[in-house]
């Protein structure tokens, strides 16, 4: 390249480093700023319960300033939120486990749009208590269906035959309830919406007894046995994004 086009382009690669870094500077402030409107608009305390989100990417020192401006304000519970929207797991353990130290442990902290068990697992040992994620309905709709060996895709032609409900250990009202692989394949196949709403429900009972099982194991100080009863946990395959996949 020219000498005069070459610097150009580096000046470009700083200015976008330059314009990233004041983007997430203000959506910092602006999280702030939207958090004080809230707290002024939802003064009653009997009906509701305001939570404070923390922001500020994958930049930690942004994470600790915006915990010390969120938790200024004395509130019922505190969110970690900007997570789970492309950064990979690594980046999403490091800002999990970075930030829920310094939020109070007597109020929810709450981990938002997470998730897969994997990170689960991982937030409640870094001491989450809540969390809310579309992915149990996202792919129940889409024939994927969660297990504790990993997640299989009904679509796939070798369940066409496949007598087995998705999960035997499942009370839900697919496994439960007879319904064959085979045949869920076929209501997605034949587009029947008794598919979805069937996968769907076991994918939600799917991690209702994850759950359990966490809480069970937080009880008897057993987190080893988790790895044993649910082997998704150390899959990479199973954190796979299995919309794409169908």
């Amino acid at each position: 390249l020219p000498a005069e086009d070459a610097d150009e382009r580096r000046v470009a690669r700083t200015r976008g480093v330059v314009d990233h870094a004041l983007r997430m500077e203000e959506a910092h402030e602006r999280t702030l700023r939207w958090l004080d409107r809230c707290v002024q608009s939802h003064a009653r305390k009997q009906d509701q319960a305001l939570f404070g989100i923390v922001q500020g990417a994958t930049n930690l020192d942004l994470r600790r300033r915006s915990v010390e401006g969120v938790c200024a304000h004395d509130l019922p519970g505190y969110a970690i939120g900007g997570v789970a929207v492309g950064e990979g797991t690594e980046a999403i353990r490091t800002v999990v486990e970075f930030t829920t130290p310094l939020l109070p442990d007597n109020r929810p902290r709450y981990l938002m749009g997470v998730g897969y068990e994997r990170d689960i697992v991982m937030a409640v040992a870094a001491g989450v208590d809540m969390f809310d994620c579309v992915l149990p309905t996202r792919n129940g709709r889409n024939a994927n269906a969660f297990t504790p060996q990993g997640p299989i895709r009904l679509r796939n032609a070798r369940f066409a035959e496949d007598s087995l409900p998705i999960d035997p250990s499942c009370d839900c009202e697919a496994c439960a309830g007879g319904f064959s692989r085979a045949y869920l394949r076929h209501l997605f196949m034949a587009e029947e919406m008794l598919g979805p709403t069937l996968v769907s429900a076991h994918n939600i009972r799917h991690f209702q007894r994850l759950m359990l099982d966490i809480r069970t194991a937080i009880r008897e100080d057993a987190w080893s046995s988790l790895l044993v009863a649910w082997p998704c946990i150390g899959s990479d395959e199973a954190h796979s994004s299995t919309d794409e996949q169908t």
